[in-house]
């Protein structure tokens, strides 16, 4: 059978086995010994730099997190990007799996089914692993609270829905869902906008007892959508409707791109002027494109100066701004930015100047900015509807709904 797993070893630095578990007999005890002579102790650098290395008829993939190796093994034609995939789920060290190592082997028990991982849901997991308080002693022992637990955690393994459980319950529910976009900017010194992009992403939190199912309509402005599992793709490419039962809590539901129609929050106008080899002189306006009812938050925009800058004096009509040697940068700070304001900064360098014959030029690095604008989003994206649908209780299934938008700067760059 091809992609399985035959062992999995988690290993110290030196190569000493921490944990084993082995899910096929194809493989010998003496795997890891032989992974720790051939592979490790090898002082061949190819061989030490490749996280997948064959010998004979067996296959060791392996990753290192801090001092801890994690060696998968297999003699089959091994799902290599599938393997690696499960072994960067999470961070490890030699003292937590140590004192974790009973819970370990409860885990690789649940996630794996004869070298085959069947279960990675951190929700699901939760409800039949029973080390440390993940699972107390109320909802363990026997009867029908067992039953319940143990046909819950079946559903869940074998359903369609194994990212939440059943029988949730809130006192009261409610959806928060937040679009959180960065923009990047390449604007060249003539004001022509050279790049411009948002990188967006959807994360809810829910709060919703039973089994819920949401409906999420949103204006198609959409590139290089990634969703959750949990949402139905058939549905969203028959109807552009993001359909999906949510995991309980915290999730990222989606990541989207793009390109056209983007708005920038911000435009910024540099004039800067070299005059002789011991001054130089700037004047950066900066313009709020978004509306008057809104605000940016925390702007911060960076104005490059030569390395040999002795001093600066700065004038600005609004926040504060001085220079700072370490960044080799006048830095504006603006703690609230209205729409629609025009702000400016004027400042005249001091220079040192060259003992060393002919200066070499300046370069002229680019001004950069950086701000968040809350309930601004530089795509365009919007949320038409959100509507939540719990077929047991229907109309008698209330929910407070709260959705919230912010962009952010990613890369926003002005060449001068």
């Amino acid at each position: 059978m091809a992609h399985a797993c035959a062992a999995i070893y988690f290993l110290s630095l030196r190569g000493d086995v921490l944990i084993e578990r082995r899910y096929r007999d194809d493989v010998e005890r003496d795997m890891a010994e032989n992974f720790r002579t051939q592979i490790l102790n090898n002082k061949d650098a190819a061989s030490t730099q490749t996280p997948v290395r064959t010998l004979g008829s067996v296959t060791f993939m392996y990753l290192r997190h801090n001092d801890v190796y994690l060696l998968m093994v297999t003699r089959n034609n091994a799902n290599v990007m599938m393997s690696f995939k499960f072994m960067t789920s999470g961070a490890l060290d030699e003292g937590s799996v140590k004192r974790n190592f009973t819970l370990i082997y409860e885990l690789l028990d649940e996630v794996m089914d004869f070298g085959f991982p069947q279960l990675t849901e951190p929700a699901s997991l939760k409800s039949f692993i029973f080390q440390k308080g993940v699972r107390g002693e109320s909802s363990g022992g026997s009867g029908v609270g067992a039953a319940r637990d143990a046909q819950s955690a079946t559903l869940t393994v074998t359903g369609a829905v194994s990212w939440r459980r059943e029988g949730i319950r809130y006192k009261s529910n409610e959806v928060f869902l937040d679009i959180v976009e960065e923009v990047n900017l390449l604007m060249g010194s003539g004001g022509t906008v050279l790049r411009c992009d948002v990188v967006g992403r959807i994360l809810m939190k829910c709060r919703l007892s039973d089994m819920p199912e949401l409906r999420l309509g949103l204006n198609d402005k959409l590139e290089d959508v990634t969703f959750h599992q949990c949402v139905n793709l058939g549905t969203y490419e028959a109807q552009r409707v993001v359909t999906f039962i949510p995991p309980d809590g915290e999730f990222e539901l989606m990541k989207y791109r793009s390109t056209e129609g983007v708005s920038a929050p911000f435009r910024v106008t540099p004039v800067v002027k070299e005059l002789g080899r011991t001054r130089l002189e700037a004047a950066v306006s900066v313009r709020a494109l978004f509306g008057p009812k809104l605000f940016g938050l925390s702007v911060v925009v960076l104005v490059p100066v030569p390395d040999n800058t002795a001093k600066a004096a700065i004038s600005v009509t609004t926040g504060k701004a001085k220079y700072d040697a370490t960044k080799k940068a006048i830095v504006w700070k603006i703690r609230r930015f209205a729409g629609g304001a025009e702000h400016s900064l004027r400042a005249e360098v001091s220079l040192v100047a060259s003992t060393r014959g002919e200066a070499k030029p300046w370069g002229r690095p680019p001004i950069s900015m950086s701000f968040q604008v809350p309930m601004f989003s530089s795509s365009g994206m919007r949320v038409a509807y959100l509507k939540i649908l719990e077929r047991r209780l229907g109309a008698g299934y209330q929910v407070d709904k709260w959705v919230r938008k912010v962009t952010k700067s990613g890369d926003y760059l002005i060449r001068v």
